[in-house]
């Protein structure tokens, strides 16, 4: 319950319960006066915190804004710039930041602080004097009272009239003092409300002030923010791709230190130490130096180096050589010694000494010492190479750009494929051929593994155990157009028979997941979360290599896995978006002859036949073949040949990859009629059956329909829906066989076969 009001004709009275309603507003109002007093203090502690944050973000800023990064090498790139500008970018968001909040600290002061000293000062201390003037006159009035209720009844009665009329008077001045003071404690009651509020008010609306300036300068800042954050990524990726690299460089280096000697002006260049005489009886002292010599010139550059002294330069010395002379042991108490002859000193040589006697030799060598040692290459101690799948780095070093194009079009054109000798051509490099490889396969139209079984694909990639993944991904292979999970089974026995010899060209299945992820899967839209599934592109080329056997030489089970997403049961099956696209476009045939020389036995086993082995395969022989009306760009769709597998199962081949030779448009038909390939040849593709064009569904506008099957949307692009759902607004999509609907408030694709029109 809240305070009783003040009767002003309860003054008159000035009864006790009168007394203690007023006493209740009297405490109130010293309750709120403390409270307005310990306020007033923490808001100047939180203006005093204000002022430290603000010192101590600037003085942040300025660190910021003072350090720069320092880049490896000459130049930076365009991500390493903005992120090395990135530090003096938030120093200037801060500094922008600090400034609103020194706005806000001295709003603080200027709207809380002063009006609520200004009211407890004018408004509650003006309480307390009316407090102090009503207590004084209480007392001075029932004082009087007393005192003249006390005067004797025989006085003379002018004087009792008198007393009588300083009474009352004094009485009527009570009473107007007491209204007057219950009139001001309930004035400022209900003034403080807002006198004490209104303040409060100000105060949040210059914080709601500084977080949405705040807020602003955020939002300024978003594009940068996002800029870098891309940038970041982007030189990650980049130190992600190149760790490899260099690591790989680093153990060939530490392998054989001698072959990787960095280019250098400089004949011969390292530490040696350099004897220096002292007069008798100090003897001689032995200093480092570092030493250059340019064998033209006979230039001999020494440079004293201490390590010790902090790695000052000393002064160089600079002379021309005249002669280099071997030390043995019996002339000098130390080892690896040589004496070099100055050009404009004769007769005085300097005595050197190098680190061990292999270092000499290379001294001697240069200097071209009375007893140099000439390199002398014993092919005992030479690795012999060992076939091109054990080179480092095989599919993973790139091959130069212009080498490898030409590469294509000499294998493209069908006069010159049969005159290119891979094998034995020391033209072509391992790294030109398997770029042209890759190439090749990033080229086609659709990946091998299809657009439509993508998503498929990239599902169970993503959970499960080891051997669910490899169920679902030996399901979903055998789900692949024939012609194509042949071609993908010659590629990835390749690929594991690479992977089995990592530890000689250093190309583990994952780092060959990274190679052929993206070039044997690839998404139709490019969109964000087709660029977040690209590591799991990696994850199922992977899971082809190491489980090659049980994925292409048995059967999945009939029932597919719960991993890979199915039609409902009963439901007609659901045309892909992109069967039209496919189904109505012509197709060529290509013969692929493309030689690798991996290092597989000359003599294959008649197991090794196209349909198994990347590692070995025919010479290539032209053949030819007409598809009628096939425009220029449509020819590089993959295709196969049924008849391919029976025809050369019984072969033997030297150790080769043929691939990439598209065959002339003019002498051979696709048609079941056309005479099968030579048994020599290795088309991988030939021609798929004839297709008919897809008929166009009759045009829909603004129309509902009712799903008459249930569906599970398996892309971003389509809607889910159970039986008995209704669409809104549905039209004919431009996707062949697909409408597009609106349903709870969502618009997608619907599969045309799931639904009936209303």
């Amino acid at each position: 319950m809240g305070l009783q009001p003040l009767e002003f004709s309860d003054c008159y009275l000035d009864s006790p319960w009168f007394r203690e309603r007023v006493r209740a507003h009297e405490v109130e109002l010293e309750r709120t006066n403390k409270f307005i007093k310990e306020l007033i203090k923490d808001g100047k502690n939180l203006i005093a915190a204000t002022k430290s944050l603000s010192a101590a973000q600037r003085k942040f800023a300025h660190s910021l804004r003072d350090f720069k990064f320092e880049f490896i090498g000459d130049a930076e790139t365009d991500d390493e710039r903005c992120i090395d500008a990135s530090l003096r970018e938030f120093s200037n968001f801060l500094k922008n930041l600090e400034e609103q909040r020194e706005i806000m600290a001295l709003s603080v002061t200027e709207t809380l602080i002063k009006p609520l000293e200004k009211f407890r000062k004018e408004q509650l201390g003006a309480v307390k004097e009316e407090k102090k003037k009503f207590d004084k006159e209480t007392e001075k009035n029932y004082s009087l009272i007393d005192k003249h209720l006390n005067l004797s009844a025989k006085k003379k009665d002018s004087h009792l009239q008198e007393a009588d009329v300083q009474v009352e008077q004094n009485r009527q001045h009570f009473y107007e003092l007491s209204l007057e003071y219950v009139c001001k404690l309930q004035e400022i009651q209900e003034r403080k409300k807002f006198e004490f509020v209104e303040p409060m008010l100000s105060f949040f609306q210059g914080m709601f002030t500084f977080y949405h300036q705040g807020h602003e300068l955020a939002k300024d800042f978003n594009h940068y923010k996002m800029e870098l954050q891309i940038n970041i990524q982007n030189t990650r990726n980049r130190f992600e791709g190149t760790r490899s690299e260099v690591e790989e460089l680093m153990n060939k280096i530490r392998q054989n230190p001698k072959d990787h000697k960095r280019a250098s002006q400089f004949t011969a260049e390292g530490y040696l130490y350099v004897q220096e005489k002292r007069p008798a009886p100090f003897g001689s002292s032995w200093v480092k130096h570092y030493c250059m010599y340019r064998k033209a010139a006979k230039k001999f550059n020494m440079i004293p180096f201490e390590h010790r002294s902090g790695g000052k330069l000393g002064d160089g010395e600079v002379f021309f050589l005249r002669e280099c002379t071997k030390r043995h042991t019996d002339s000098i108490d130390r080892r690896f010694c040589f004496d070099v002859e100055v050009a404009d000193r004769p007769g005085v040589a300097l005595t050197m000494q190098a680190f061990s006697e292999e270092e000499r030799k290379q001294w001697l060598e240069a200097l071209g010492g009375k007893e140099a040692l000439l390199h002398s290459f014993n092919r005992a101690i030479i690795p012999r190479p060992e076939g091109s799948i054990n080179d480092q780095g095989l599919y993973r070093v790139v091959g130069v750009s212009s080498k490898v194009q030409r590469l294509l079009s000499l294998l493209m054109d069908v006069k010159t494929c049969n005159e290119l000798d891979l094998e034995n051509s020391s033209e072509w490099e391992v790294k030109t051929i398997t770029s042209a490889l890759k190439q090749y396969l990033r080229s086609l139209p659709e990946p091998l593994m299809t657009y439509e079984l993508h998503g498929d694909f990239i599902v169970p990639a993503k959970s499960g155990s080891p051997e669910s993944r490899a169920n679902a991904i030996h399901f979903l292979v055998h789900k692949l157009p024939e012609k194509n999970k042949e071609m993908l089974d010659i590629l990835v026995k390749h690929l594991t028979n690479v992977s089995n010899h990592s530890k000689q060209n250093l190309m583990t299945v994952a780092n060959l997941g990274v190679v052929f992820g993206p070039t044997l899967m690839r998404p139709q839209e490019e969109t964000v979360a087709a660029i977040m599934d690209l590591k799991f592109q990696n994850i199922v080329v992977e899971i082809l290599i190491e489980n090659y056997e049980k994925i292409f030489r048995t059967l999945p089970d009939a029932t597919p896995p719960e991993s890979v997403s199915q039609s409902p049961p009963n439901a007609p099956p659901r045309q892909s978006k992109r069967q039209g696209q496919r189904t109505k476009r012509p197709v060529a045939v290509y013969n692929l002859c493309l030689q690798l020389e991996d290092g597989d036995s000359p003599n294959p086993s008649k197991e090794d036949t196209p349909t198994s082995s990347l590692d070995s395969l025919s010479s290539p022989s032209p053949t030819t073949a007409t598809v009628q009306g096939l425009p220029g760009p449509d020819r590089n769709h993959l295709v196969a040949d049924g008849d391919w597998a029976s025809a050369v199962a019984s072969q033997t081949r030297p150790p080769m990859v043929q691939w990439l030779n598209p065959q002339s448009p003019t002498a051979l038909s696709c048609s079941p009629a056309a005479t099968p390939p030579s048994p020599k040849l290795s088309p991988f593709l030939s021609c798929p059956p004839a297709a008919p064009a897809d008929k166009p569904p009759e045009s829909v506008t603004s129309r509902k329909a009712r799903a008459v099957y249930p569906c599970e949307a398996e892309h971003s692009s389509e809607l889910s829906f159970e039986i008995g759902a209704i669409f809104e607004d549905v039209q004919t999509s431009r996707e062949p066989g697909w409408l597009e609907g609106t349903l709870n408030g969502k618009r997608g694709l619907i599969p045309q076969n799931y639904v009936k029109l209303l």
